[in-house]
């Protein structure tokens, strides 16, 4: 048996190739061209998988007996070669780690040009993000065994785009029992996040005016307007949204709202905003889209129960492990109102598919033996914690609201551009009030939204410290 590869030939005997192509330890794509010679042309293909970056710095490369057999060379051949790489710098050669790729000086300089990335804050007060060192990496990791250990075969094909029946099982008794959430597991779909339930949902009702908080995330805003949809303002104040108030609002076809933890303000839903948001749905035919990002994250009282226990049937529940666990595993899920399961499930289907299907089964095995619930108490602990040091270091001088729940509070500052400077300069990232406001006015309150959920263990006080001189700083300016 004869195989050619770009002037090289490759001798096997008979009944040899399967053998021979299953026992490569590590795969490598050369094109050697042999019009010099066969030494040479390696020589020349390898040098050039290197400087064009398709071979990066660190890569291991085949044992020389195993790349000759590959290529249908001596191994006196591919030694040679080697030597001589190692010689000219493009590769390295250890006892015991064998032959990897060398870090060129040329390329080093032009990754630098390149990719020009933002310089990182040497202390991190931003929302958004939970303490990702706390991650339950040895309880995950028991939960992943044993669904792997226990998945079905037919868990590794292609999977329903409503999500793994294990997960919507093991999420119905655990949102009805944590959060007063009226989930079966036939209305509920699995997907990579709250971003995508929130896309999903606005190609489903097909570009209407969607009304959402203001001050809001502006990124939801951009997911909205991305997908087809426009954005229409709903005032929030102490009470939360206005919902009880007339505006224009009221003429959208679906209201985005954060009931248990506005974000950024921090209030709370009132009852008599709940009964009219759920009254306007109803009269309307309207959606109301509960995002639910922190709602197990509750301190000085019982968590507030979820809005859509109130109308299920026209309240679609979004929820996500992203502050829970980690952003990082992309998993979330939608509770949605009897009509729209079909059509979600269908845009689901038609976006990616189906959400991956281990983690889905891992999470499952989580919650199912309450180590997810255990895992919550313990950062409901820590995060409390965090947000009584937060407010020890602002003490009276500053008002902090928000804080009965969450990752985060809005502190008052008269100056919030002043005091982001100050804090800048000192490596401190925190967030601005004035970046969530639909329109940007001088009127806006002014505020900072600071996080305490993001920095690791280590360099909270730290942060908390820099904090209180760039607010007495600012407070003497």
């Amino acid at each position: 048996m004869r195989h050619e590869i770009r002037g090289v030939s490759l001798v096997r005997g008979p009944g040899s190739a399967d053998e021979f192509w299953s026992c490569v330890g590590v795969d490598l794509h050369l094109e050697p061209d042999a019009t010099d010679g066969r030494r040479a042309g390696l020589e020349r293909a390898l040098r050039d998988a290197v400087r064009d970056g398709r071979l990066s710095p660190g890569t291991r490369l085949p044992a020389t007996r195993r790349l000759a057999a590959d290529l249908g060379v001596s191994r006196g051949t591919t030694k040679a070669v080697y030597d001589q790489l190692v010689a000219e710098g493009y590769l390295t050669a250890r006892q015991g780690s064998g032959t990897r790729v060398a870090q060129v000086p040329s390329q080093a300089v032009a990754a630098a040009d390149d990719t020009p990335r933002a310089r990182a804050p040497r202390l991190d007060l931003r929302p958004g993000s939970p303490d990702v060192g706390a991650f339950p990496a040895a309880a995950w990791l028991r939960a992943l065994r044993r669904a792997i250990a226990t998945a079905p075969s037919r868990a590794y094909d292609y999977g329903d785009p409503r999500g793994r029946i294990e997960l919507r099982t093991a999420l119905s008794g655990y949102l009805g029992r944590a959060r007063g959430v009226i989930a079966p597991p036939e209305r509920i779909v699995i997907t990579s996040g709250y971003v995508q339930g929130l896309a999903l949902l606005t190609r489903v009702l097909d570009g209407g005016a969607v009304a959402m908080e203001d001050p809001g995330l502006p990124f939801h805003r951009d997911v909205v307007r991305h997908n087809g949809g426009s954005v229409v303002p709903l005032p929030v104040d102490e009470r939360g949204a206005c919902a009880d108030h007339a505006g224009d609002w009221a003429d959208a076809s679906a209201v985005v709202v954060t009931p248990a933890h506005q974000y950024p303000t921090g209030v709370t839903l009132h009852p008599r905003r709940r009964r009219a948001l759920t009254d306007w749905a109803r009269a309307r035919g309207g959606l109301v889209v509960e995002d639910d990002y922190d709602g197990e994250f509750r301190y000085d009282r019982q968590p507030v129960g979820a809005l859509q226990g109130m109308a299920p049937g026209h309240v679609a529940y979004l929820g996500t492990a992203s502050k829970t666990l980690g952003p990082a595993l992309r998993l979330g899920w939608m509770v949605l109102p009897p009509h729209l399961v079909d059509a979600v499930a269908d845009a689901k289907l038609h976006s990616d598919h189906h959400t991956e299907s281990i983690g889905q089964l891992a999470l499952a095995e989580l919650v199912d033996s309450h180590a997810y619930d255990r895992h919550i108490r313990a950062c409901r602990l820590r995060y409390r914690r965090r947000r009584d040091q937060l407010l020890d270091r602002l003490g009276a001088r500053w008002n902090a609201r928000g804080i009965a729940a969450g990752l985060h509070a809005l502190v008052d500052v008269p100056d919030e551009e002043a005091v982001v400077a100050r804090a800048e300069a000192e490596g401190l990232a925190v967030g601005r009030l004035g970046d969530h406001w639909h329109t940007a006015g001088q009127d806006r309150p002014q505020g900072l939204v600071v996080g305490y959920g993001t920095p690791r263990e280590r360099a909270y006080p730290e942060a908390l410290e820099v904090l209180g001189r760039v607010l007495g700083e600012s407070s003497r300016g």
